[in-house]
């Protein structure tokens, strides 16, 4: 279940990034900088949290920036970071999920997780902020992708429709 949500995480990245890269820059620029700064954050968390699994030092002092990448950037660095947990995912040994993980927030504060717990809020935090930039899409006038769970399955595998599906 855990590799098949971070193929899930992929999906639904990939289709609102889609549906950002088609908001209106010149007539909606401000929904642009927001959808920027939700992915900026996401990546930021998501790659501290990768150097935490990792035992790498720190690659970011907050979970935001003054200065935010261009998109492109941004959707590479996603890419990457899907590409990263969703091989870790694959690879972690049973005995190692329960294995915490203890490091410091950017805040200062001490945490302790464990490594599955760290997987699943990396999956939740992007939902969060997705459903953000959903939000700006309709207020910029694109549709926003419907990217729950059941409709990556759905699309994923079709035959589940069906009319043998009940």
């Amino acid at each position: 279940m855990l590799v098949e949500a971070f193929k899930y995480k992929q999906w639904a990245d990939q289709r609102i990034v889609d549906a950002v890269n088609n908001i209106n820059c010149g007539n909606f620029p401000s929904a642009v900088a927001f959808a920027r700064q939700q992915l900026n954050h996401m990546i930021r968390v998501e790659e501290l949290f990768r150097a935490r699994l990792d035992g790498a030092p720190v690659p970011h002092l907050s979970t935001n920036a003054e200065i935010v990448p261009e998109l492109v950037a941004l959707i590479e660095r996603i890419n990457a970071s899907n590409q990263w947990f969703s091989s870790y995912a694959e690879c972690l040994e049973d005995s190692h999920r329960q294995q915490t993980v203890s490091f410091q927030f950017v805040d200062g504060k001490r945490g302790t997780m464990t490594r599955l717990e760290i997987l699943f809020h990396i999956i939740n935090h992007g939902t969060y902020h997705r459903g953000a930039i959903g939000h700006c899409l309709d207020l910029a006038e694109v549709p926003h992708p419907a990217d729950t769970f059941t409709v990556f399955i759905h699309s994923a595998e079709p035959e589940r429709r069906g009319p043998g599906a009940f």
